[in-house]
This record gives structure tokens, C-alpha cells and sequence, in this order.
């Protein structure tokens, strides 16, 4: 296991390594490029392969709605507010969506 920083070096005897995230070295949402060298019993090095990861959120924001004020006479205008809706940090609302069902 290894926690990658970027520029870090990792060198194993083995094939594959396990990128160890947590609480406290998390990768954040996006695409992350990593490179790997090999060597041979020689001592020669191989051209740098590369590869890619795309790290995303399953952590679904919450809505909430809210009608101000909640009764309205016949005629006037009203507002509906989203501000109590909330997402999982670092997560950040970027779009609300409004749709009338009745």
C-alpha cells in the first residue's frame, strides 16, 4: 500500500501497488495520471507508460425546498427557496433544478 503525493517515487519488486486512501489522503473528485517505469535485470529503464484514474462522488447531495410564505392569496407571486439544501464536504451545490408536479 502506498499514499501517492505527486512527484513521489514508489518502487516495488512486484507488479502492482495499492494506492491507500483515507480520511487524511483522499484524492480529490477528477482525474488523477500516474506513470510507471520499469526495469530489468539489465538495469535498463523503459520508456515511461501512463495511465489515468477518474475518482467520483456517490455522496448524493440533499434538497430541500420551501415555499415563502407557505399560503399565498390567489394572484400574488411567491418565492421557493433551495438555501437549505446540502451536500457532503468538500462537495458544493452548483445547480437547482425547479420543477412544477401539480
Amino acid at each position: 500500500m502506498a499514499e501517492f503525493k505527486i512527484g513521489e517515487i514508489h518502487e516495488t519488486d512486484v507488479p502492482m501497488i495499492e494506492v491507500t486512501v483515507g480520511p487524511n489522503s483522499s484524492l480529490p473528485v477528477g482525474t488523477h495520471k500516474f506513470q510507471l517505469v520499469v526495469v530489468d535485470n539489465d538495469g535498463n529503464l523503459s520508456e515511461p507508460a501512463f495511465g489515468e484514474v477518474f475518482i467520483k462522488s456517490l455522496d448524493r447531495p440533499t434538497a430541500r425546498i420551501e415555499a415563502l410564505p407557505g399560503t399565498v392569496e390567489m394572484g400574488k407571486t411567491f418565492t421557493l427557496s433551495g438555501r437549505g439544501s446540502t451536500d457532503i464536504a468538500p462537495g458544493k451545490i452548483t445547480k437547482y433544478i425547479w420543477t412544477r408536479l401539480s
